[in-house]
């Protein structure tokens, strides 16, 4: 059973994240190292304990649709009552409408243990903390007094319709249309597929926020507004009106996250109502409802990386305690004293543990990549001028790469322990099956990875003429000297292989950034998948050594070291073959599409 490893998270935050240097200058208002430390701990009780177990139940069981109603899985219901009564939801929400406040770094903190626990549960309020920070930031005076309290309170849940049957990730091509009314309102009508929580019985009210167009929009994406469409209609008193013209025609049976009910949701068809079509509201300006969407799917973004190591760090914990209790064979060395004629645990075979390495260094490092985009984001907000520049910079450079490196751990980690677990792990009893069904939508949802690399590449090397990810390579490479300064021997050739890596880093993106001004989008764009990989494994490998230099007496100094070792002796050394990948690449994949015609 799931554990949440609160410590490895307060370290990973405090030491390699910034935390403690950010609360210690004072950057975080009032937030003092105790009460982030009490915010964990029982984070990680209240995900072990009470959630863990219905993670199972929601596996099994799966939402359920029936007359148009949507039950979720035995005691969900109640998990989330007990969930939002704890606070939870509010945790970085505007102390306006009853948030805390707090950083962003505790709210993924606490994502990775509710994901952990259960992904196809943790969605719903991933979805809802999206909402609020999209009408807090876009919406008007009145929608934030109707929605957000309730929103905030995690009494209301909210959703986030973009995809339609014909149009995936090109939102550009979409057919939900909006309709004015004499009375500010608009009328919604259309499909929505994918929708994540649109339908259930954990809430009182949902909150739909719907990307459609108006019959004299522009085309394309220049052409889409964001509206705001509730379940219930709220009445002027906040009490719940009458039923809105939207519901759940069907519920899509999925590889994985069963307790999560994604929906086809139909809006306008008349099933609710006096009138045709779902009441909306404007959320910011008509035909700009797409900058105000990313407002949300930005937030999104990090919350599905998290995901992947939420995924990622369940998965290892079930390989590592399968691992140390399965016998099979006789490692080298097994039979000393006490051990002749006994098979050896599995843990002991070198294959194995190279497995169960490469498991707990991609998670080490998905976590920490995942921390440091937080922190960057919370930064932009608690600084001043060039400095809330240089920071907002930094957490749009790394956004894409958390995304995508954490959510391809998750898989990668989640297929390994399958692997650790061998015929067993392949039973769907044991429950290594589920990790590896769960994390396989993180890399296709929010925009698929491949789209995230397109963003890191395109829009996002460019940051300051390239002085953004220039001056990020240089401060990686600063770690570098502080591993060879150390002069310890457990660091082995750490130095020399991070050294090399971040060569191949800087290689890369100067000819990524070079055949962007040549115009050579192209061949920048064939190259840009090895090169979000490239960029996550030197940020793995560099990060896992800063964890393993920070002085902190916890007892796991030497454990850090000899794990930021190995990543840097049997992780790094890939990132040679894709710098040749990134630059030299783009001729042969042209050259072979011939094969797909």
């Amino acid at each position: 059973m799931y554990k949440a490893p609160v410590k490895e998270i307060a370290f990973t935050l405090n030491h390699v994240a910034g935390l403690a240097d950010a609360i210690h200058a004072g950057k975080l208002g009032e937030l003092a190292p105790d009460l982030a430390e009490a915010i964990l701990e029982e984070a990680g009780r209240f995900a072990s304990s009470e959630m863990a177990p219905l993670g199972e139940v929601g596996d099994r069981q799966g939402a359920r649709l029936s007359d148009g109603v949507v039950t979720t899985p035995d005691g969900w219901a109640d998990l989330y009552r007990a969930w939002r009564e704890g606070g939870w939801n509010g945790l970085t929400g505007p102390e306006e409408f009853g948030g805390q406040n707090l950083p962003h770094m505790l709210n993924v903190a606490t994502l990775e243990m509710w994901n952990s626990a259960s992904m196809a549960f943790a969605l719903a309020p991933t979805l809802t903390m999206g909402a609020i920070e999209a009408v807090d930031k876009h919406g008007s005076d009145d929608l934030k007094s109707t929605y957000l309290e309730k929103l905030v309170s995690g009494e209301w849940t909210g959703t986030m319709n973009l995809t339609e049957p014909h149009a995936g990730s090109d939102l550009g091509v979409l057919k939900t249309r909006a309709e004015r009314r004499d009375d500010g309102t608009y009328r919604i009508f259309g499909q929505k597929i994918f929708i994540t929580w649109g339908e259930h019985d954990a809430a009182d009210n949902i909150i739909h926020l719907v990307l459609a167009r108006l019959p004299d929009a522009p085309a394309g994406t220049r052409g889409i507004s964001l509206f705001l469409v509730p379940k219930f209609l709220v009445q002027a008193d906040g009490s719940l009106g009458a039923r809105n013209d939207v519901f759940c025609h069907s519920i899509e049976h999925k590889l994985g996250i069963h307790g999560s009910p994604t929906c086809t949701m139909i809006y306008g068809d008349g099933k609710f109502g006096e009138e045709k079509g779902a009441v909306g509201w404007l959320v910011g300006e008509e035909n700009k409802g797409l900058a105000c969407m990313f407002t949300m799917m930005n937030n999104a973004r990090l919350a599905v990386g998290m995901q992947g190591v939420a995924i990622a760090e369940a998965a290892t914990q079930k390989a590592v305690s399968f691992a140390r209790e399965r016998t099979q064979g006789k490692a080298p060395g097994w039979d000393g004293v006490g051990q002749v004629g006994t098979m050896s645990p599995i843990v002991e075979h070198p294959d194995v543990a190279r497995m169960l390495l490469t498991m707990k260094a991609l998670t080490q490092g998905a976590r920490s990549i995942c921390y440091a985009c937080a922190h960057a984001i919370d930064m932009s907000h608690h600084t001043e001028a060039d400095e809330a520049k240089n920071w907002t910079e930094r957490a749009a450079l790394l956004t894409p790469i958390a995304k995508a490196f954490a959510t391809d751990a998750g898989v990668d980690v989640a297929s390994l322990g399958i692997q650790v677990h061998g015929g067993m792990g392949y039973i769907e009893e044991t429950g290594a099956a589920r990790y590896l069904r769960d994390a396989r939508i993180a890399p296709i949802y929010e925009g698929t990875n491949g789209i995230q690399a397109i963003d890191l590449v395109i829009r996002k090397l460019p940051l300051s003429d390239g002085a953004q990810v220039g001056g990020f390579i240089e401060e990686l490479r600063e770690i570098t000297r502080q591993v060879s300064g150390s002069n310890d021997a457990a660091f082995g050739e750490t130095a020399a292989r991070l050294d090399g890596a971040i060569a191949d880093l800087e290689t890369s993106t100067r000819w990524l950034l070079q055949a962007q001004r040549e115009g050579r989008a192209t061949e920048a764009l064939a190259g840009a998948t090895p090169y979000q990989r490239l960029f996550g494994l030197v940020l793995t490998g560099a990060y896992l050594a800063k964890g393993a230099l920070a002085a902190v007496d916890d007892g796991r100094s030497a454990q850090r070291t000899v794990l930021c070792r190995f990543a840097a002796e049997n992780l790094l050394p890939e990132t040679a073959a894709l710098k040749r990948q990134v630059v030299e690449g783009a001729a042969s994949l042209d050259a072979a599409r011939i094969v797909l015609a």
